[in-house]
């Protein structure tokens, strides 16, 4: 931008050069005018002071003639004093006038009226000198007379013929003296005056044709400096229809340059944006935080104590999707990239220059390469789940994962159109989502359990909205089928993994279920082995899997015939939520090891005792910091136990936690608008406790990955009404909480 201004100033530097030597020329030549009219003005003054001192010498010698004749008459009467009066002002008006003009000096009339006298020439100079002689022999005769003219006492006679005489003689003189000066004095300013004309006249030609030259100069370099500014256009308006990218400048009132890029059209998907607001461009494209955040980024630029470097770092508009509301470009939306510069004029803000890409493509691919590597990952943990974990666990949590899925989708696929019938399909969705979010959070799938939280964030939302319709549910669909696809994953890695195990290759000839690499997912290499993955892993694949036919679709034959493994699984299950929860648990159990669940009851006893534990650590245990200030250890204790006793199974979960706080589940109750305070004082402790099994009552005032969502109760109160079994709920505040379900073995 300097140089810029460089070059515009050589470019306009002729320029006003010859416009001040113009206006010298013209102000030369009026300030010579004005010297000369002064100097005409006081050759005019000396013309007529000499015209006065001429005429003023007649007055004296007429008054002396006038005193001689009236010689006698009374000195006191009017006539005597007024010509004495006369002569005595106009002797001294001659006096002084004669000095003035001889010098050059300042001379006063009687009316007034000063005048500045020029200095006359040599010729002039003898003229007023030979008058100023004579008068110097007149002038002190006449004094002599005047000093007792008027005093009856003293005779005056002898002094007034004196002055006459002198007079009659000194008078011719004088006159032939200012006659010669009016003379020589007028010469002079004809010739003076004939001077000044010609040297205007000269001035004027000389102005004249000096603007000539310079109309005819300007000119030319106008339609140079125009063809310089057309063939600048030219080139501006070639780069800006070639260039890929969208330019354009914005003001301080955020309106678009006249000039931009052709291709900021396309980009931008707007026919028209020159002289348009950049807000109302963006307008309904982005959203409002993100246009009133754009607003607040550009008058930050604007503000010169603010480092662009540092407020280029809060650019909202980096990578935005842009929705396109344009009919011809369809619904079609793309990311762009705004970038922003600071134009300066000198030191001054002038304006922004903008910079806009279509990263579509760019976005688009680190997309789908964020979401091979967010599958890779959870394939990676997928994997390590899979070796980590028994076979049956895996097995059961596909199958009831799958179980879940189905029965979500077919409720989903159940006419209801009432409010009732609504409440009643999203309440069954809740339990069956919150019940697979469960089992998956026990066996450590953090990817599934996301998914799993993200659908019950919706269903959250439609419980609390109040008013349902069948398209409300229509948004669970994706999170349905993105469940099943990782359950698919799992199914197949698994799948992998048992054909590829070195005990498998010394199974028996029993078929099993092929699998080729079209099953693999596509984020895994098309040549690699999930054995290869593994090796990679660092882990090593065990004989556990043996036997095990995770897709093959037929029954798993395990020789473990009891459940010895659920006390590690419900354990590491309780550490983990202690763990996310801030706090420190300890299961333990004598049964578990050896109960026999019966096949009937798995699947229900696996959902209760996972809500049971998951309501016991998130509800139940106290924070470290609280059970020391109640007395009690920092290490919360869980007892799960479960038991085969004749037609009945049961099982019980007690904590040593703070029970249940049945003031603070009325509070909640009143907080909900579910009852006001005072039907909720008539509430006994059963009333409170059907309040606090009921769908959506939690509580909890956050809810997170573990709790807060009111489903975990519900989900047991579920299964135990449709096993037909029985539930018992036991509580002392500050002490212990204890829950014996009962379920009968046979349906």
């Amino acid at each position: 931008m300097a140089t810029t201004n460089n070059i515009d100033n050589k470019r306009y530097q002729g320029l006003i050069v010859s416009i001040a030597l113009f206006l010298s020329l013209i102000g030369a030549l009026l300030a010579f005018t004005f010297y000369t009219s002064n100097l005409l003005e006081r050759n005019t003054a000396l013309i007529d002071q000499t015209n006065q001192v001429a005429n003023s010498a007649q007055a004296v010698i007429k008054d002396l003639f006038d005193l001689d004749n009236s010689y006698g008459e009374d000195t006191n009467s009017p006539h005597i004093q007024r010509v004495l009066s006369r002569l005595e002002q106009n002797t001294a008006l001659i006096t002084r006038s004669i000095s003035a003009i001889e010098q050059g000096g300042s001379i006063t009339d009687t009316a007034g009226n000063s005048y500045n006298l020029p200095k006359i020439n040599s010729d002039a100079k003898a003229d007023i000198g030979a008058a100023n002689e004579q008068w110097k022999v007149l002038e002190p005769k006449i004094q002599a007379y005047l000093k007792d003219a008027d005093n009856v006492m003293v005779s005056s006679a002898d002094d007034l013929t004196q002055a006459v005489e002198q007079a009659k003689t000194s008078s011719l003189f004088i006159n032939d003296s200012l006659e010669s000066l009016t003379k020589d004095v007028f010469n002079s300013a004809e010739r003076q005056a004939s001077t000044i004309r010609l040297i205007q006249v000269l001035g004027v030609a000389a102005i004249f044709a000096y603007f000539l030259i310079f109309v005819f100069f300007f000119v030319r370099r106008l339609r140079e400096t125009d063809a310089e500014a057309a063939a600048a256009r030219r080139e501006t308006q070639e780069i800006m229809q070639t260039v890929n990218t969208g330019l354009f400048l914005l003001d301080k009132d955020l309106k678009i340059g006249q000039q931009h890029s052709r291709a900021l059209n396309k980009i931008v998907g707007a026919e028209r944006l020159a002289g348009e607001n950049f807000t109302n461009v963006l307008r309904g494209r982005i959203s409002d935080k993100d246009l009133k955040t754009t607003q607040q980024f550009i008058e930050q630029l604007y503000n010169p104590r603010v480092k662009e470097k540092l407020v280029d770092a809060l650019n909202p508009l980096t990578k935005v999707l842009l929705h396109n509301t344009s009919a011809d470009q369809g619904s079609e939306s793309r990311f762009l990239d705004f970038k922003f510069s600071r134009v300066y004029e000198d030191k001054d803000i002038a304006r922004i220059l903008v910079n806009v890409n279509d990263v579509s493509e760019a976005v688009q691919l680190e997309q789908r390469l964020e979401k091979e590597r967010s599958q890779n990952d959870m394939q990676i943990e997928m994997l390590t789940t899979i070796l980590n974990v028994k076979p049956k666990i895996i097995y059961e949590f596909i199958s009831n994962t799958k179980t879940h899925i189905e029965k979500m989708n077919n409720i989903l696929k159940n006419p209801g159109s009432s409010q009732y019938e609504l409440e009643g399909k999203l309440k069954a969705i809740y339990r069956d989502m919150h019940s697979l979010k469960g089992d998956a959070s026990a066996l450590k799938l953090h990817s599934f359990t996301k998914i799993a939280s993200d659908a019950e964030d919706k269903l959250s939302a439609l419980q609390n909205q109040g008013k349902l319709s069948g398209n409300d549910f229509l948004q669970l669909a994706v999170h349905l089928d993105d469940l099943l696809s990782l359950s698919n994953t799992i199914e197949m890695l698994g799948e992998r993994i048992n054909q590829t195990s070195p005990a498998s290759a010394k199974a028996t000839s029993e078929p099993t279920t092929s699998v080729t690499s079209d099953t693999v997912p596509t984020t895994m290499a098309a040549d690699a082995s999930a054995a290869e993955i593994v090796q990679s892993s660092g882990q090593t694949v065990t004989p556990m899997l043996d036997g095990l036919n995770l897709a093959g679709g037929e029954e798993i034959d395990l020789d473990d015939e009891s459940d010895a493994h659920l006390l590690a699984y419900y354990q590491d299950f309780a550490k983990d939520i202690a763990a996310r929860q801030g706090k420190e648990v300890q299961l333990n159990s004598s049964t578990l090891e050896q109960v026999k669940i019966p096949e009937r009851l798995k699947k229900a006893v696996k959902e209760i005792s996972v809500q049971l534990v998951r309501n016991a650590v998130v509800h139940g245990i106290e924070p470290p910091t609280g059970r020391r200030s109640a007395g009690k250890p920092s290490v919360g204790k869980i007892s799960l136990e479960m038991q085969s006793i004749g037609q009945d199974f049961i099982v019980s979960l007690q904590d040593d936690g703070q029970g249940i706080n049945y003031d603070g589940i009325r509070d909640k109750l009143v907080a909900l608008g579910r009852f006001s305070a005072e039907e909720a004082q008539q509430l006994d402790h059963n009333q409170l406790l059907k309040q606090l099994f009921s769908s959506g009552f939690s509580t909890k005032d956050e809810a997170d990955e573990d709790g807060g969502r009111g489903v975990g109760l519900d989900i047991i109160k579920t299964q135990v009404k449709e096993s037909n079994g029985k539930l018992n709920v036991n509580s002392e505040l500050g002490e212990m909480t204890r829950f014996v379900i009962t379920l009968p073995k046979a349906s």
